[in-house]
Formats: C-alpha cells, structure tokens, sequence
C-alpha cells in the first residue's frame, strides 16, 4: 500500500508532558517524526498550523452514543425518575436503525468537539459499530447488560455480548473493540457479573461499568449483599485492572483503597452527575491515592452534550468548590484526565493520549484566534477554562482527516442531524 503522509507544519503542541513549538509528520496512521524543521517535499497534504494549537485527541471514557435521540427529552427529574419513567421506557421501542441514526449524530458531535476515541455502552452494538466505521473515531463498545436476577435474561444477555464480541471486536481495521458491559451491581445478578468476569478473563476484555453513582444504589446493595458495591464487587473477585467504573460517587475511604490496590479505572462524568444531583465524585482524594482517573461526558440525555472540553472545565470547577480551595483540581490535571488518563483507562497509552513518535495519529486542532481564547496566554489555562468545541477547527483520528477547517470531511453533517431527528420523532411517537 502507497505511504500516504499528512505534514502539521508550525504548530504549537500540547500534551500531558507540557508545551513545545513544531511539526508533526504522520504516516498511515502514525506519528512518524515531530520536530522544527521537517521538509514538506514529498507530503501528500500540509496543514498550515502556525496560530494553531495541537493536542491529543480527547478520550472519553463513558458514553451511551445513542442516547443523542434522548436529548432533551426528560430533564430536571431525579434518577430513579427519569430512568424509571423515561429512559427505560423509550429504550423498549429501540431498533438498530435508531440506534445507529443516534450514534452517527454522536459520532458527528464529537468529531466537531475534538474526541477520536470514546467508551460506549449500549444496545443494538453492532449498528453503532458502523456508525463509528463510518466516522473514522476509534472506540470501545459494550452491549449494556441487565437482568435483575433472572435466568432467562441473564442468558440472552450474555448471548448478545457474544455475538457482539464475534462481530464486532476488531472492525475497521482495529478501531472498533469490545468489552462486556454489566449496567450496574443493583441491576446485575450476582451470577452475571461472575460470568462477565470469566469472560473477561477468557478473552482479555475491559469490562465497563457503572458503580456508586447514587446514594440509593449504595443502599440498594447494601441491603441487599451486605456491603456497599465496590467491597461486594471486590469479594466476588470482579474487581481489576481491566475494570473501568464510572461514577464512583459515593466510596467509602475502604473503597478507594480497594480501587487503588485492585487497579480499578475510574471515568468522572460530572456534568451528569451534578444535572442528576447524584453527588459529587472524590475526585481529588481518588488521584491523590493513585488511582487512575478519566473523564466521561455520559450520555445526552443526561449531561446534554458530548463537549470533553466543557467536561474538562465542569470537573475543574466542581472539584474547587466542593473542597472549597481553588487550587483542588487544576487545568493540567483535568487536561491529563481528558487525554492520557483516558487512554491508560482503555488499555491504550501506548497508542493514543500523547503526541508522540510510534503513536497512533489520534490529533485536534484547536484555533487560537478565536475571541473566547483572546489573548491567547496560557494554553492548558485556557483550553480548560476558555475553550468550548467550537474552537475545535480540524480532527485526525488514526492518520485519517475527520474535520479539516471546520468542515467534516466523513461524515455529511446535513444528512445525519436529518436522519436523528426523524428517528428521534419516530420513537418519542411509539412511546
């Protein structure tokens, strides 16, 4: 195959190992040299980056893509609620068609804000696989399991993570894995987490999942095992470094040691967290410890965007107040959780999260002659706390142009807000 090469010439580059002026040359999908004086003779395209800054593609560690149809559709309304009454029944009339309408529309809006690799659970997981081949994003899907203890659903659960895993793990090329996806401890029977977690083992899968997002399912179960989720989840042997949990609210000081000591990854989502008034991650305490934390946006129903840029400031943010000291949190932490801590959470920091040699070209322009960002003076400061995912201008995701000058360049934007909002209509009527 003929070498096809990209030349991002004069950038300012930012990553988590800090700030340096310079070009960066990719070939295929990999970042071949990064210095100030590569020759553009020979590349097949040159990107003029001088007043640009370039960084990492942000990973975001907890989405449900297809809930973009949700957007909207039941806010303001406490969780037991808006699951209960909202949510879950919606997701009864869902179809692959809709799923993969609402997951190009999330595909589409993160190009535009500057992610290249997300972590998804959901339904119908092979209809969003293509929609995420299409787009050009790598990911980490997962079929959303529950079964709430019974037998027959805990067996067609386990049956669709299957038949996902044969399908899908590996697609386009290698962008597009699979891990297993159990909802939650309070919706999951005790059998089927001992079955993801062989699973897991078998086939050496991430296993996503939600725990301790609110205090009533701390209570849940409690109640019901005798221990709050994580040291339940530890004594059942499901804990370890393939595990990513997000939320993680409400830990006790016993849990966090147990997330440190097992090696569980932790995905913060708190614009979600704060909408649904669940609570407020220890987010500080978990990083001071050790543990690995990413950043997360949920799903739109909930959050209601997928802007990583808006996440970075919202966790910056919730962290000072809640410690009550502005300096808790601070832009180059939040920035690295947004982007190196994403990929070690999902296995990959040796692929993606930096700017670096051998690395998969996984990169975001962002325009600093944009007003928000003016005078541009501190580049983590002002990414964090200025930027939005409007001042994204151009995206590559494994070597491959996405968005070039705020144009996309695989998907047609038009064409998919057109087929969302008509599916959208579609099954808001069914409900």
């Amino acid at each position: 195959m003929e070498t096809e090469n990209i030349l991002i010439k004069d950038a300012q580059i930012l990553d988590a190992h800090g700030q340096r002026k310079g070009s960066v040359l990719i070939e295929n999908d990999k970042i071949k040299e990064i210095s100030t004086s590569i020759s553009p003779e020979g590349v097949n395209k040159v990107i003029n980056a001088e007043g640009k800054l370039l960084i990492p593609g942000f990973v975001n560690t907890h989405t449900h893509l297809s809930m973009t149809l949700f957007r909207g559709i039941a806010d303001d309304l406490k969780l037991e609620k808006w699951l209960n009454d909202y949510i879950w029944p919606l997701e009864a009339h869902l179809n692959g068609e809709y799923c993969y309408a609402g997951a190009l529309l999330g595909c589409v809006e993160m190009i535009k804000s500057g992610t290249t690799t997300f972590n998804d659970m959901y339904f119908y997981m092979d209809h969003v696989a293509e929609a995420v081949k299409e787009s050009g994003l790598r990911a980490v899907i997962s079929h959303g399991m529950i079964d709430f203890g019974d037998e027959k659903k805990r067996k067609a659960e386990i049956k669709e993570s299957k038949r996902i895993i044969r399908k899908c793990h590996g697609m386009a090329d290698g962008r597009i894995k699979v891990a297993l996806g159990p909802h939650s401890p309070y919706t999951c029977s005790r059998q089927l987490l001992d079955e993801v977690r062989s699973l897991a083992d078998k086939y050496g899968l991430l296993i996503h999942i939600h725990v301790a997002e609110t205090e009533d399912e701390v209570r849940q179960v409690k109640d019901k095992y005798g221990e709050r989720p994580f040291i339940y989840l530890d004594e059942i042997g499901f804990l370890g470094e393939d595990v990513i949990a997000a939320h993680a609210v409400w830990l006790s000081s016993s849990e966090i040691h147990i997330l440190r000591s097992r090696g569980v990854k932790l995905s913060h989502n708190p614009a979600s967290n704060m909408k649904l008034a669940s609570g407020v991650s220890p987010v500080e305490e978990l990083i001071n410890m050790g543990v690995c934390v990413s950043l997360g946006t949920d799903g739109a129903a909930s959050n209601n965007n997928l802007d990583m840029l808006e996440e970075m400031k919202i966790a910056a943010l919730l962290q000072k107040i809640k410690k009550m000291d502005p300096t808790a949190l601070d832009a180059g932490t939040v920035f690295k959780m947004a982007t190196i801590n994403g990929a070690a959470a999902l296995g990959m920091a040796d692929e993606i999260g930096t700017i670096e040699v051998d690395k998969k070209a996984d990169l975001a322009l962002i325009n600093t002659r944009r007003s928000s960002i003016t005078p541009w003076r501190n580049p983590t400061s002002h990414l964090v706390y200025a930027a939005s995912g409007c001042d994204v201008e151009s995206v590559i995701c494994n070597g491959e142009i996405l968005m070039e000058n705020d144009k996309l360049e695989s998907l047609d934007e038009k064409y998919v807000i057109e087929l969302a909002e008509n599916a959208a209509e579609e099954l808001i009527s069914k409900a």
